[in-house]
């Protein structure tokens, strides 16, 4: 079952005292836009093979496929970041083993180890040859020694954008509030995330509103980009 999303309306009061606007980036141009669609890797939802699966991750497939194809249609881009674990990764970045459970390091390293099943992107998403996969080393996929997408989304001029995946308040949020440290326009996409619990969910979209970037849903991305296309033709 979907999240149910849940911002106050204080808290939307307090964005607009802020931005003088609920959505601070409601208008774009999708040419320079890219949508971010972290860690859908089974590891994260097959119970079978995955370490810690979110039970609403496989419900925001079919946003996340949509989104991605009003997006190329309207000439932006989609990246697809698979998170990894390998030897180099765990011993730069020794504080997260420290924190693990014999049982749950061994449980990730199955889980998320590139050639084994956990790592590799859930079925059902809509990757297409044009797209780009963007391997990723830590929760955020925008800090060092992570990968290499800033140099990727600035080779391309992008300047916007678009995050969606799972888990909201660990991959998803590092990596959108990295986004705005950069000086990217960044939007979590509230239909378009998952968390273990809405009320995760909840508090990190409410989180990153408050003081970071924009939350929007996935339909008034799509009536953005639109709108941004025909604005480009009607200039052309």
């Amino acid at each position: 079952m979907p999240h149910t999303i849940d911002i106050p309306p204080e808290i939307i009061a307090r964005v607009v005292k802020r931005c003088g606007t609920p959505h601070p980036f409601a208008t774009f141009d999708p040419a320079r836009t890219a949508l971010l669609v972290v860690d859908m890797q089974n590891g994260y939802m097959d119970a079978e093979v995955g370490h810690s699966c979110v039970p609403t991750a496989p419900d925001i497939v079919p946003v996340i496929n949509r989104l991605a194809a009003v997006l190329r249609e309207a000439g932006g881009a989609v990246y697809w970041i698979q998170n990894a674990s390998d030897e180099t990764s765990r011993r730069e970045w020794s504080v997260l083993e420290e924190q693990a459970s014999p049982e749950r390091r061994a449980a990730r390293i199955r889980s998320i180890s590139p050639g084994t099943k956990g790592h590799e992107f859930w079925p059902d998403l809509d990757i297409r040859p044009g797209d780009e996969i963007v391997p990723k080393y830590r929760y955020s996929a925008l800090i060092r020694g992570a990968s290499d997408l800033e140099e990727r989304l600035r080779a391309r001029g992008i300047d916007t954008l678009l995050i969606t995946g799972t888990l909201t308040n660990v991959c998803c949020e590092s990596t959108a509030r990295d986004a705005v440290m950069l000086n990217f326009r960044t939007i979590m996409v509230s239909d378009a995330n998952a968390a273990m619990t809405d009320a995760e969910h909840n508090a990190s979209l409410i989180a990153f509103y408050l003081a970071f970037g924009d939350v929007q849903h996935a339909a008034e991305i799509e009536a953005a980009l639109r709108a941004g296309t025909a604005a480009a033709a009607a200039v052309a």
